[in-house]
């Protein structure tokens, strides 16, 4: 059985007011942990009990680096899954695939997870009465999951009273992408050359392709899904899957939601950092934001190339240098990159480099920052459109090529700094400062600014209607079944 991290005055038991608990269930990598991780506050600043199930690693990780001050983890019952173990070896900069391989471990680590998993679903799916509290069970389990983790719920479909909904943690034009491939189907986005679309085997490694395909073999199995996107940004996309899901008889009718932004749109009194503290003494709007994710590792070669085109951009700019996760982020030396020499003297007082793990909303919604150099994370993307923040985009892996022709080619809120067709280059100096020129201090900076600016505008919008697609799921997963 697994672990219970709880404050003293919780149990396995639910909240007196309640006869629905909510169990999160998220993929172990770092931006589909903090994702399940800010559902969780949301769903339970509801009033609702909600559990959240992964390995003792990674429940750690997902308290210590989420940088919302609104969580209040005292609410939130964490479940430490037991694992076999595995290794954590470091990255490979050198290596010819840009896909972090070297988290490959604990993604294969996780199809483990299954039986315990299925353990605690019985436990919080018991329909008796705690004669000890007079808590009553769950009438209704609701088990959200990443749909990289189809196959560990698959038994919740067994549970006579839980219902399970997968929740996409990438951009939904990725995700129709790769099921108009998968269903050999064109592909009628008009703003994109099909031939230029990025497709399974040129984003993922083979293992990864393997792994997604035994994870569509359970997709039957839930009753809807959840989408970390927004319809101001891909209403269209969500459309057309919709359109094409229903139309596969096993599928069926599964129901969808959007529910982002699952982050607070508005100030928040971030936390004290050195980076916001450096940000508070810029212009407005002057300062290039520099980072690429958790998993990026880049050569030495390349970060000496990106410091020159830094530098001789003459632009302000932020940037965060760290080397990518292990898969154990808590037992790993931390290797610090180099720089040319004399770089950070040189940009003393116009840039700022940082190594440390930076609050990126902050930064982001910090007034002195005006662009975003980013691999295109998903997350990334959604929280610099949400603060109105235009993007350069140089993207790595996975659906991270989707997502930054969706920025540059569809949305048009970025620029580009290198396209997918040119992966395998190193990215010269002279292309990353003109990226930068081009975004930070030209007319098509400006008026990709304007876009996003407006587009941020209706994104915050949705969430002060209410979140209305977040509570019509709320309401239709707590609804009651004769």
């Amino acid at each position: 059985m697994a672990n219970i991290t709880s404050f003293p005055d919780e149990s396995l038991g639910l909240a007196a007011d309640s006869d629905v608990v909510f169990l999160m269930v998220p993929f172990p990598a770092q931006s589909h942990l903090n994702q399940l991780l800010s559902l969780s506050h949301l769903i339970r600043s509801r009033g609702f009990p909600v559990h959240y199930a992964a390995s003792a690693i990674h429940c750690r990780q997902a308290k210590l680096r989420h940088d919302t001050l609104l969580l209040n983890t005292s609410g939130i019952i964490f479940h430490e899954l037991p694992t076999p173990p595995f290794n954590s070896p470091p990255p490979e900069p050198y290596s010819s695939v840009k896909f972090p391989q070297h988290l490959w471990p604990s993604f294969e680590s996780s199809l483990n997870l299954r039986q315990p998993v299925a353990a605690l679903l019985r436990e919080l799916s018991s329909s008796s009465v705690d004669t000890t509290t007079s808590r009553t069970r769950a009438r209704r389990l609701v088990v959200i999951h990443d749909d990289l983790m189809n196959y560990v719920v698959q038994d919740a479909a067994s549970v006579p009273n839980a219902e399970s909904y997968s929740f996409s943690c990438g951009s939904t034009l990725c995700t129709f992408c790769l099921t108009c491939q998968f269903s050999g189907k064109p592909f009628p986005v008009v703003e994109l050359d099909p031939d230029a679309i990025p497709t399974l085997d040129n984003c993922f490694t083979p293992d990864i392709a393997s792994f997604l395909s035994i994870q569509s073999q359970y997709d039957h199995l839930k009753h809807g899904t959840l989408f970390s996107t927004c319809r101001a940004i891909e209403g269209p996309y969500l459309d057309l899957l919709a359109q094409t899901t229903h139309a596969d008889a096993a599928v069926g009718k599964t129901k969808q939601w959007a529910v982002a932004p699952l982050f607070p749109v508005t100030p928040n009194h971030d936390k004290a950092h050195p980076t916001l503290e450096w940000l508070d003494k810029q212009p407005p709007n002057s300062v290039i934001y520099v980072s690429f994710g958790s998993s990026t590792t880049m050569s030495h070669e390349q970060i000496n190339e990106l410091a020159i085109g830094l530098e001789e951009s003459k632009q302000r700019f932020l940037w965060v240098l760290r080397d990518a996760d292990r898969v154990d982020i808590f037992n790993a030396e931390t290797k610090i990159l180099q720089l040319p020499e004399g770089f950070e003297e040189r940009v003393k007082g116009v840039g700022k480099v940082t190594r440390d793990w930076a609050p990126q909303l902050g930064i982001l919604r910090h007034p002195s920052v005006g662009g975003f150099m980013s691999h295109c994370g998903w997350n990334s993307c959604l929280e610099s459109l949400t603060m109105g923040v235009p993007l350069a985009t140089w993207p790595m892996h996975s659906d991270q090529p989707h997502n930054a022709l969706l920025m540059t080619h569809i949305l048009k809120v970025g620029v580009q700094v290198m396209g997918w067709g040119e992966r395998d280059e190193l990215v010269t100096s002279s292309a990353i400062k003109k990226s930068i020129e081009n975004l930070m201090a030209s007319n098509e900076g400006h008026a990709v600014r304007t876009r996003a600016e407006e587009l941020s505008k209706v994104i915050k919008q949705s969430v002060d209607d209410d979140n209305w697609e977040l509570n019509s799921f709320l309401t239709y997963a707590t609804r009651s079944i004769n």
